[in-house]
């Protein structure tokens, strides 16, 4: 019993002078970060740590500690460490005085209704359903002209100008005639009067055809006695908008002499582009501006949009209706509308600034944080004034530049014609390049893709064990003598992240 109790209180001394001894080696000496299989890794004190990088270099990270299917283990990558990971092809980095200087502005994207305005030229003209052309159905001259300026108001049944026609007058005869002839064989027998009632109403259809009034045909009927000359009267209340008649000139059957206008509601014609047209519908509300009444707006409604398209100007023509009350809108004004439309209801959209349009592609760019930006190309929709649709390319929340971001863009451009140049631009300043040394040997060449599969012992600039990959050759020249099987000395860089490529190699 002694023997046990003593063990037992020597563990529990060992196990409190171990806790001590990690309590005093945690507080004079940086904490170890375990790793996947329980090795430790070295923290570094002061410094913040952001996630761990793919040893391989592909765009792989973790928020923990873990190895890659090959057994090696990720690299922690802290805040401003030169293992920071690399800027993809599509960034650019730039430091927080930069951005505050530039004055970069972000707004997230955002899902929204898309209402916005069609605006479109127009120009005002009368409604066609509202003119009036007076054309007499007989030969005859213009012996009077009681309304002879064009442009001139006139009312229902005003006079308009007085004609002289021989058959007027004969077709008046034949009338007069015929009605004396039934009232003379009232007392004859049923068959003689009814021909001569015939004879009276057919010479009444010819007068009526003619478009003589019911007052002059009454009078006629009245009387007997036939006039001269007959006057032609307005059938509407309008403008005189077309005046052919000259006091004593001829006439055929059929000329138009006047032309009368109804000008109480009128139509205006806008011509909306083709992109836009899908947007308008049959019965909207129009808003029409003219520049002869500033800050004065006419409301009507989009009656019919034609079926026909303007090649020179890709315009469909647009028909609105609107009241003119007091006569103010005039044939021939031209106007500004705007059609006011909405979209297919809530769409992802983005501020229009936030947009960089090359011609052949858009792009937005996208703050992902830490002073990176990245650029997306997208695939646009519908507009409205301030903002537009995203249809591809970015996602609700995703916080993209408003502001200098054409800045941003050409920064981008240019560290990009820097990288290219390379040593041919000995001024500027060249990324340094690391090159790691290997043995190996070869187990394919493919002259074709320019690649060379490796099994290579490990290497210790990298912290690699030994393994079997692939790389791509600096000039194909170096694999010309390459065979399966061959033990070689290689040395290889890292040209792109995950791509590696060999620069030297010798037997």
């Amino acid at each position: 019993m002694k023997s046990a109790s003593g063990w037992i209180l020597g563990a529990v001394l060992a196990a409190l002078a171990g806790a001590g001894g990690y309590y005093a080696g945690t507080r004079g000496h940086a904490v170890s970060e375990p790793d996947a299989k329980g090795a430790t890794t070295a923290a570094q004190p002061g410094k913040k740590l952001l996630y761990y990088r793919n040893p391989m270099g592909l765009p792989d990270t973790s928020p923990t500690p873990k190895k890659d299917p090959m057994g090696m283990d990720y690299i922690a990558v802290y805040a401003g460490g030169a293992d920071e990971e690399p800027l993809a092809a599509n960034q650019v980095k730039i430091s927080t005085d930069k951005v505050q200087k530039l004055g970069v502005r972000t707004e997230p994207a955002k899902l929204r209704s898309l209402d916005r305005l069609v605006r479109a030229s127009g120009r005002i003209e009368p409604d066609e359903r509202r003119v009036v052309a007076i054309s007499p159905k007989f030969e005859g001259y213009v012996e009077r002209l009681h309304v002879n300026v064009t442009g001139q108001a006139v009312g229902k049944g005003q006079a308009l100008f007085e004609v002289y026609s021989p058959e007027l007058v004969s077709a008046q005869r034949e009338y007069a005639i015929a009605v004396q002839g039934v009232g003379s064989l009232k007392d004859a027998g049923g068959q003689a009067q009814a021909g001569m009632q015939q004879l009276a109403d057919a010479s009444l259809a010819r007068l009526r055809n003619w478009d003589i009034s019911e007052a002059q045909i009454k009078a006629l009927t009245e009387t007997g006695a036939t006039t001269r000359t007959l006057s032609f009267r307005s059938p509407v209340s309008g403008i005189v908008m077309e005046k052919k008649a000259v006091q004593g000139m001829r006439f055929m059957p059929g000329e138009a002499l006047y032309q009368i206008a109804d000008l109480s509601s009128v139509w205006v014609i806008a011509d909306v582009f083709e992109q836009d047209i899908g947007l308008v519908k049959s019965g909207a509300k129009a808003m029409v501006n003219i520049n002869a009444y500033p800050g004065k707006t006419f409301t009507g409604r989009v009656a019919y949009v034609y079926p026909t398209l303007n090649p020179e100007t890709r315009t469909v023509p647009v028909r609105v209706e609107l009241a003119n009350p007091g006569g103010l809108l005039k044939p021939g004004m031209f106007a500004q509308v705007e059609l006011p439309v909405g979209t297919k209801g809530q769409v992802i959209t983005v501020p229009v600034s936030a947009v960089i349009d090359s011609g052949t592609r858009q792009i937005v760019l996208v703050d992902q944080g830490a002073g990176r930006y990245a650029s997306r190309e997208v695939k646009l929709g519908a507009r409205s004034d301030t903002y537009v649709e995203v249809l591809d390319g970015v996602d609700d929340g995703e916080p993209v530049v408003v502001a200098a971001n054409f800045l941003i863009d050409a920064e981008s451009n240019l560290q990009a014609a820097l990288g290219g140049l390379g040593s041919a631009a000995p001024s500027a300043p060249a990324a340094k390049t690391v090159s790691h040394q290997a043995s190996g040997t070869v187990d394919s060449v493919d002259l074709k893709d320019g690649s060379v599969s490796m099994s290579h012992g490990p290497v210790a600039s990298l912290k690699w064990p030994a393994m079997t990959m692939e790389f791509k050759a600096a000039n194909p020249a170096l694999l010309q003598a390459l065979k399966p099987g061959a033990r070689v000395d290689f040395e290889f860089v890292e040209r792109a992240p995950g791509e590696w490529v060999i620069t030297s190699i010798k037997p």
